[in-house]
């Protein structure tokens, strides 16, 4: 006799992730178009179809342990091409916001990042804590805003790295990490239940860490699934806008490496000491530049992709909160450099104020926030290697076969 399956919808959460983007999957009547047009749908237990009956019958346990939300890349081919205007890639779009949100603690924190009416808090936590700075030390220095003997504008003059920057920052990095640690560990948990899809041929890897470096050779450094996510003309204004956006990440992250190495390292070996502000001609100066100006390229592609493709690629709240602040990060950035090289203390400081307050913002709320899928999907990626999820097209001895 057949195993009876008794189903009990939660309408609470089908509710929410309407709420959170997915507000038109009830048109969806199970055509499988979306999953047939996926340029990155496995084979077997193919994605979207299967999370929007999920998300129809309102199944929460199913979908919040759902791996494939996150090997969705959003290229909005399966929104373009359903005939009943369901927007899938909608939907994969909200179960990741409410993953954002939901994935680890504090609640409050999921919560504010959420919804814009809660922006002025997550803004004021960092503006109330370098006003704060800004008071003692202008005190101290008898000006707001300083210069030194030789009329310079010195920012740690006001904003002391040792005492002030490098403290805060390095506690939210701690916290950042931690927090990253324990929603991977969610993660990985929710995903244990997963059937595993190992095809004659398919060799996975020997342990998570070779998984996970086949994933950021493969994939990560090439933005190989972003390429292979559509090829028309939006769509590789997409691919360009990430992998720009990614390789300034990663240029403006080895400059601040350096900077910590040898600010700190300088104290122990002066050998590592390096005067700082760099001249403009010091690599590292013009690394960090560079990493700048490929942030605002990266931002042009993507934003206009959003302004302007909105059929194809609506943009939810996550989006613009992420795009805000890199925007904030990009911009407050560069002047700060301008107006201390003009030598306009008045501008020079409030600008370098805005930019602490939108880097604070940036990488303290990150595992929250839309960029968290920096860490979220590369785990994804590495663990659905590990098990053997079919995916794009290899060769493989004698079998050709689809593996990710």
């Amino acid at each position: 006799m057949s195993e009876v399956l008794r189903i009990q919808p939660d309408l609470e959460f089908v509710k929410e992730l309407q709420a959170a983007g997915g507000q038109d999957l009830k048109k969806c009547y199970q055509c499988a178009t979306c999953s047939v047009v996926c340029p990155l749908s496995p084979m077997d237990s193919s994605f979207p179809r299967k999370e929007m009956i999920w998300a129809q019958w309102g199944l929460k346990d199913k979908l919040v342990n759902d791996m494939d939300m996150w090997l969705c890349h959003k290229c909005g081919q399966c929104t373009e091409m359903c005939p009943r205007g369901a927007k899938p890639g909608e939907l994969m779009a909200a179960l990741r916001n409410m993953a954002y949100r939901n994935l680890v603690g504090p609640s409050f924190l999921g919560k504010w990042m959420s919804s814009a009416r809660h922006l002025p808090k997550l803004i004021a936590i960092p503006a109330i804590i370098y006003l704060i700075v800004w008071i003692i030390t202008g005190s101290i220095q008898g000006s707001a805003f300083p210069v030194n003997e030789h009329g310079e504008i010195v920012y740690g003059m006001i904003f002391p790295g040792d005492f002030t920057i490098d403290p805060i920052f390095g506690l939210a990095a701690v916290f950042v990490l931690y927090s990253f640690y324990a929603g991977i560990r969610n993660l990985f948990s929710a995903f244990a239940s997963q059937p595993k899809t190992f095809v004659v041929g398919y060799r996975p890897p020997k342990n998570m860490w070779v998984s996970l470096w086949r994933v950021i050779k493969d994939e990560v450094v090439t933005h190989k699934k972003w390429k292979d996510c559509g090829d028309t003309e939006s769509d590789q204004v997409k691919f360009k806008g990430h992998l720009v956006l990614f390789y300034a990440f990663v240029a403006l992250f080895i400059v601040t490496s350096v900077v910590a190495l040898t600010h700190w390292g300088g104290k122990i070996l002066p050998l590592l000491h390096m005067e700082y502000p760099m001249p403009l001609w010091n690599p590292v100066k013009i690394l960090g530049n560079l990493g700048a100006i490929a942030m605002v390229v990266g931002l042009v592609y993507l934003t206009r992709r959003r302004l302007t493709d909105t059929d194809k690629d609506s943009s939810s709240y996550y989006d613009w909160y992420l795009i805000g602040v890199l925007w904030a990060v990009a911009i407050s950035g560069i002047l700060s450099e301008v107006f201390r090289l003009l030598g306009v203390p008045g501008l020079a400081y409030p600008v370098y104020y805005i930019h602490l307050i939108s880097v604070f913002m940036l990488i303290a709320y990150l595992p929250w926030s839309k960029l968290g899928h920096l860490v979220y999907r590369v785990a994804a990626l590495t663990y659905a290697r590990r098990i053997g999820r079919i995916s794009t097209e290899v060769e493989s001895g004698q079998n050709k076969l689809l593996v990710l």
